[in-house]
């Protein structure tokens, strides 16, 4: 059975950073893709950052490049996304997610993901 749990969100102000991290569970198959999504109030789920497990391929969002940096810590089992020069359009709950449709080329659709976390929220104040 497929657990993730995110922690590290938080409110900041303009410019600051915060780092999220989503615990993975040990009970898990191989392949997989998994990696970080956001949803704002009345927006749709958007693919933040995606990595994938043979290859350790990475995407970002054209919005978060050079601003976010996806990490997978093997000593914690956890998958991180630390996030700097954060700005209010940043403010959404972020979610991870996983799933073993692997990809050469990660998905960053979330309709490719079956298993969520609860969410943190991060928020950025002007």
């Amino acid at each position: 059975q497929v657990q993730l749990v995110e922690s590290g969100g938080g409110s900041v102000q303009s410019g600051g950073s915060l780092t999220l991290s989503c615990v993975i569970s040990k009970l898990r198959g191989s392949p997989y893709q998994m990696g970080w999504f956001r949803q704002a109030p009345g927006k749709e789920r958007e693919g933040v950052a995606v990595i994938e497990d043979i290859y350790w391929t990475m995407r970002y969002a054209e919005f978060v490049k050079g601003r976010f940096t996806l990490s997978r810590d093997n000593a914690k089992n956890t998958l991180d996304l630390q996030m700097n020069s954060l700005q209010p359009e940043d403010t959404a709950m972020y979610y991870c997610g996983e799933t073993f449709k692997w990809n050469r080329q990660p998905s960053l659709s979330p309709t490719q993901y079956t298993y969520w976390g609860q969410g943190t929220q991060v928020t950025v104040s002007s």
